[in-house]
C-alpha cells in the first residue's frame, strides 16, 4: 500500500479538544465534527484539507480525553494518515478502530514540514518525502492492525473474519 499527500504539520500534545471542541460533541454526525476538526488551532483546516492529506505532529498526539469523535472528524474529513514521534494510547486505539491509519517516526516527525508532499509505503516500512527527497524508518505497524486499516476499521475487519470461517 502507497499513501501519498500533502502534508499539515502540529507540535507536541494536540489535545482531542483541539482536534474536535467539546462545544460540537453534541452531534455524533461525523461530516459535522469534520466541519469543525481542528479549529482552535487551526480555524481554516477543515476548509482547506484534501481528502489524501497527512497530518504530521511530534509527541504525544491526540492526549486529554478518549473521546472516539477526534480521529473519527479527521478521518471523515479525508485524512489519510497521520504521522508523529508517539499518541496518546485510548486515541491510537480509537484511530484503528475506526481504521485511520497512525504511524509512529521520531525522524519524520521532527524533519517533515507543512506543505512536505510525502509517501508512506507500509510494506517497506519509510517514508519518502518527496519534497526534501529525503527517506525516513517508520515504527512497523503489526500485521493484524494493518488489517484493520485495509477493512476499514476493527467491525469491518471482524465480519471479514467471521465471513472467512
Amino acid at each position: 500500500m502507497i499513501i501519498k499527500g500533502k502534508v499539515w504539520k502540529y507540535g507536541d500534545n494536540v489535545n482531542t479538544d483541539e482536534i474536535i471542541p467539546a462545544r460540537y460533541l453534541n452531534t455524533s454526525d461525523s461530516k459535522q465534527l469534520a466541519e469543525h476538526c481542528m479549529e482552535d488551532i487551526d480555524l481554516d483546516f477543515a476548509k482547506r484539507v484534501n481528502k489524501g492529506d497527512i497530518v504530521v505532529a511530534l509527541k504525544n498526539f491526540g492526549c486529554g480525553s478518549s473521546r472516539e469523535h477526534a480521529p473519527l472528524a479527521l478521518k471523515t474529513l479525508g485524512i489519510s494518515c497521520i504521522i508523529a514521534t508517539s499518541f496518546a494510547r485510548i486515541f491510537y486505539r480509537n484511530a484503528f478502530n475506526i481504521g485511520l491509519l497512525l504511524i509512529e517516526s521520531d525522524e519524520a516527525s521532527e524533519d517533515i514540514e507543512k506543505d512536505n508532499l510525502i509517501e508512506i509505503y507500509l510494506d517497506k516500512n519509510c517514508i519518502n518525502n518527496l519534497t526534501k527527497n529525503k527517506t525516513y524508518s517508520i515504527n512497523p505497524i503489526p500485521e493484524f492492525m494493518q488489517n484493520m486499516i485495509n477493512s476499514g476499521g476493527l467491525m469491518k475487519y471482524i465480519r471479514n473474519k467471521m465471513v472467512e470461517n
